[in-house]
C-alpha cells in the first residue's frame, strides 16, 4: 500500500471516531522522515485512545504494520509512526500548546479528496 492510500485509510477511520480538525501535511519536500504527517485531536484522553485504536485496527487489517507508537498510556498526544506516514492524536490542550501545523509550517496542507 502506498502512504495515500494510508493516509486515505487513517483519514477515514479518524472521520469514523468523531475526531476533530484533521489535517493532513505533505512533508515528503522539506523532511526525509516521511511523506504525510496526519494530525488531529480528539476531545478527550478516552476519545484519543478510541482514535488510535481504530486507526491501527483500520491500518492492520489493510497490511499497514507501525514502526512505532508512543504515548498512548497517557493519551494526551498519540504517536503512530508508519514509516511514510506519521499520524498524531492529541487531545484539544496538548494541540494548541504543541502546535505542530507551526512547526511543519513549511509542508504543503492536503486536500483530502485530491488524493
Amino acid at each position: 500500500m502506498d502512504s495515500k492510500e494510508m493516509v486515505k485509510l487513517a483519514v477515514k477511520a479518524m472521520e469514523d471516531k468523531k475526531a476533530e480538525d484533521i489535517r493532513v501535511i505533505d512533508i515528503s519536500e522539506i523532511s526525509s522522515i516521511g511523506d504525510f504527517f496526519i494530525i488531529a485531536n480528539g476531545s478527550n484522553i478516552n476519545q484519543v485512545k478510541t482514535i488510535a485504536d481504530f486507526i491501527d485496527e483500520t491500518l492492520g487489517r489493510a497490511g499497514a504494520v507501525p514502526k512505532s507508537s508512543e504515548g498512548y498510556k497517557g493519551g494526551a498526544w498519540v504517536l503512530l509512526d508508519y514509516g511514510d506516514v506519521i499520524i498524531h492524536i492529541f487531545d484539544r490542550d496538548n494541540r494548541m500548546f504543541y502546535n505542530l501545523e507551526r512547526i511543519w509550517k513549511d509542508g504543503r496542507d492536503v486536500d483530502i479528496e485530491t488524493l
